[in-house]
């Protein structure tokens, strides 16, 4: 295949993942957007299924932000210990929600700028809340993301702010949360960091990645 310009190329790809992959959602178990906002705050460097497993009794236990924000780090601590950095983790969990109770009546923000503004809140959780609770225009770049796009020639950026600048402004408004869903699995069950599985890839030769070492 002849080399596609950077508008092709996003054209041909965002058309084969809506024709494969029409249903694009996040993995994680939640019913409102403050349980949202905990599990992806619970999801850094840690699995979506590991944290699936936990949240079910840490919403039980804290289903407002106002009970989370009166519980003790040792109680918080003690139901995400087998999650990656407990610690930090329940300082945050307690702290965002002791921040919305008292700055946001005890919603979550619609608005990333300040939803950044919570402990343990970086832009890319940020995004995610906002893409998928409020169908903010916004993609989240996470690792797999980044991976993903940099392989597909979506992005030369070597930063995730730069991936996230070449996404935004080249992915159409209307497709952005569920393109922020078929980059993240598509780089977790097929283009995988260390073993891509290119033979039965379906964008393989749209992939730069794939015809530059083939």
């Amino acid at each position: 295949m002849k080399d596609l310009d950077r508008q092709e190329r996003y054209a041909k790809i965002l058309e084969w993942f809506g024709e494969n992959m029409p249903v694009a959602q996040s993995e994680l178990h939640y019913d409102n957007p403050f349980q949202l906002l905990v599990a992806v705050i619970l999801s850094a460097q840690c699995t979506d299924k590991r944290v699936n497993m936990h949240t079910p009794e840490i919403f039980r236990k804290y289903p407002t932000p106002e009970i989370m924000a009166k519980a003790s780090f040792e109680d918080v601590y003690q139901d995400i210990k087998s999650i990656t950095y407990p610690n930090s983790k329940a300082k945050y969990l307690i702290s965002a929600a002791q921040l919305l109770v008292s700055a946001y009546d005890g919603k979550v923000p619609d608005n990333p700028d300040e939803l950044v503004k919570l402990p343990g809140v970086g832009r890319k959780t940020a995004n995610v809340v906002a893409s998928i609770i409020y169908d903010k225009p916004v993609i989240a770049v996470d690792t797999h993301v980044f991976r993903v796009a940099r392989r597909l020639g979506l992005s030369d950026g070597s930063t995730v702010e730069k991936v996230e600048k070449d996404l935004t402004e080249n992915i159409p408004e209307e497709l952005r949360a569920r393109a922020h869903h078929w980059l993240i699995l598509h780089g977790r069950y097929v283009c995988k960091a260390r073993k891509p599985e290119c033979g039965t890839c379906g964008l393989k030769d749209l992939c730069r990645f794939f015809t530059t070492k083939n």
